[in-house]
């Protein structure tokens, strides 16, 4: 049990942000990891140039890790927006049009997890309105993963820092994934379960494990305050792994931390070498 136990992959949109995005994959390997997963590169546009998913891609392969999550489109993110599905309009159209873009990408690289951010509310729009465009855009990328064999995610953020957003409780987000499978008759769509952000909120971390372990497509941690690495804050992040493996879960667990002051290659001390190939 403990840490050597698990799956992990560092998340390339937060780790090792010091460096070009097509220089991350080799300084992810260089630090002893396989597998690894993106916010979407492309801040800017949903439907980039082949030419710049080709080098993504090769930049992966030549690294030797394996792309085990990518986001849709999600607006600026990092930056004021948290997704794209629930906004009216232009980004909304935005999203769709990224839906087969991504999935398309994510096939290519042998990615099997699509994270779906959700969008914040929209001052002057009915909750109704954007909850009802939000399913819609859901089930069109569930139906694409399902295309590739891949799982949609679902994720709840936090309120103090996605004041916006209305998936800030564990709950909140698993009536959505319920609500997509029974939209699409899939059963592909999973909760996105990320420690840091449901601590933030305040939740009972023990018992989301004991009641969504099953929804849980992919979890992520930080440690809490500051979202460091393991052991900078109070989280029991150990502990809490394992007892997610206990109660069925299989998956990978995503490192989305800051590194604080120093580079990301010496921010995992806490994970011995030998621990961080992911099987």
């Amino acid at each position: 049990m403990g840490y050597p136990d698990q799956r992990f992959d560092v998340n390339l949109s937060i780790l090792f942000t010091e460096l070009p995005l097509l220089e991350r994959p080799a300084a992810a390997a260089a630090a002893g990891f396989t597998a690894v997963e993106l916010w979407w590169p492309w801040i800017e546009t949903p439907t980039p140039p082949q030419a710049e998913l080709d080098a993504l891609k090769k930049a992966l392969d030549d690294a030797g890790t394996q792309l085990v999550g990518l986001n849709f489109y999600a607006g600026q993110l990092p930056g004021p927006d948290r997704g794209a599905l629930s906004v009216p309009g232009t980004e909304s159209d935005r999203f769709r049009a990224n839906i087969e873009v991504a999935a398309d990408f994510a096939a290519s690289v042998g990615c099997t997890a699509l994270n779906a951010l959700y969008g914040n509310r929209v001052e002057g729009v009915d909750p109704q309105v954007q909850d009802a465009l939000a399913l819609e855009n859901l089930a069109l990328a569930a139906r694409a993963a399902d295309r590739i064999g891949a799982t949609l995610l679902v994720e709840t953020l936090n309120k103090p820092e996605s004041p916006l957003y209305p998936l800030v409780s564990a709950p909140a987000a698993i009536e959505v994934v319920d609500k997509v499978n029974a939209a699409t008759g899939l059963g592909n769509a999973t909760f996105l379960l990320d420690l840091y952000h449901l601590s933030m909120n305040g939740e009972d971390l023990n018992q989301v494990i004991k009641a969504y372990a099953a929804k849980t497509g992919h979890v992520q941690i930080a440690d809490n305050p500051g979202r460091g690495a393991p052991g900078t804050g109070d989280l029991p992040l150990e502990r809490l792994l394992d007892e997610l493996k206990d109660a069925g879960y299989t998956g990978r667990v995503g490192l989305e931390y800051k590194p604080g002051d120093r580079p990301s290659a010496e921010s995992f001390d806490w994970l011995p070498a030998s621990a961080r190939a992911a099987g």
